[in-house]
């Protein structure tokens, strides 16, 4: 099992014009950019935005045409453009022999809306797994997606990965499935110009003791850039907060000499499992008076 990943955390121009089909192949095209920066630096997986090929505007898409919010029109989003970027991403991973996890949306058949999703693109440019987003915004329950019921788990190169999508960072439970589901990193990419949920995120890697990897459109740089944090909750890499697309590289190392990572990865993460599987249950007092001091001196 290898004992070091190297992992580029991006952050893209995300458009939000679904019809837009110059747009659409500019946000394909600055994908692909960044993919040749992420292997000439030597990643073996690089994490894009939510949406980074599209991100609806919720106004955009909207049926009545007014300027107020209904029911998503889909048929004014150029499928085919959406399609052929996202295998052009797929052929480049192969070319390239890198994994790449990029955001998009997944058309359903029928009236069914779509999927808010992460894309899991192996390194033999065979697209292996899709994360559907699970919890939803108002706006995005009420008029746009249909959400996603399951975690994705992948592998690469002995390492394992979790997927969550932007306002899924605000749901604990999430990262906790995954802990439980023995992931090594979570990759969060967002669509939101918010620095307390980059706060939340890194948070996570105090509480679980993995990584976490935030991936952010390049236009909200300048609040919270792209970046990775350690086991422990330490940031060790972020991209520019200049508001152009960019990386954030950094090694997952499991033997790292780094003692904050080293204690959490592990002592602190064994011990947080432990003492969540009944540690406490035979040192607890029962049945005598005389040890209830909640009332009395």
């Amino acid at each position: 099992m290898s004992q070091t990943l190297r992992l580029a955390v991006a952050q893209s121009t995300v458009p939000q014009d679904p019809s837009d089909r110059d747009g659409l192949r500019k946000s394909g095209s600055e994908i692909r950019a960044l993919m040749r920066e992420a292997s000439a630096a030597g990643a073996r997986l690089v994490q894009l935005p939510e949406g980074a090929i599209t991100y609806p505007d919720k106004y955009a898409v909207a049926s009545d045409g007014d300027g107020g919010l209904g029911e998503a029109d889909w048929s004014r989003a150029a499928w085919d453009v959406i399609r052929e970027e996202a295998e052009a991403v797929a052929d480049l991973a192969g070319a390239l022999g890198i994994w790449t996890v990029f955001g998009s949306i997944h058309r359903l058949s029928g009236a069914h809306r779509p999927h808010n999703s992460l894309y899991v693109v192996s390194d033999r440019g065979e697209l292996v797994g899709r994360y559907d987003k699970r919890y939803l915004s108002h706006s995005e329950i009420s008029y746009l997606y249909t959400p996603g019921v399951s975690p994705l788990v992948f592998e690469v190169d002995g390492f394992r990965f979790g997927c969550v999508l932007c306002i899924e960072v605000n749901f604990p439970e999430l990262f906790a499935e995954y802990e439980s589901l023995d992931v090594d990193c979570v990759l969060a990419s967002v669509m939101v110009d918010d620095l307390p949920r980059s706060f939340v995120a890194q948070a996570y890697g105090t509480l679980y003791n993995y990584w976490v990897a935030y991936s952010v459109p390049a236009q909200f740089s300048a609040t919270a850039p792209a970046g990775l944090v350690a086991p422990g909750g330490r940031w060790i890499a972020r991209a520019d907060s200049d508001g152009r697309p960019g990386l954030a590289v950094a090694e997952l190392v499991r033997d790292a000499p780094d003692p904050d990572i080293d204690v959490a990865v592990r002592l602190a993460r064994p011990w947080r499992r432990t003492a969540g599987a009944g540690l406490y249950g035979p040192h607890v007092v029962h049945g005598d008076p005389r040890s209830d001091t909640r009332t009395a001196f």
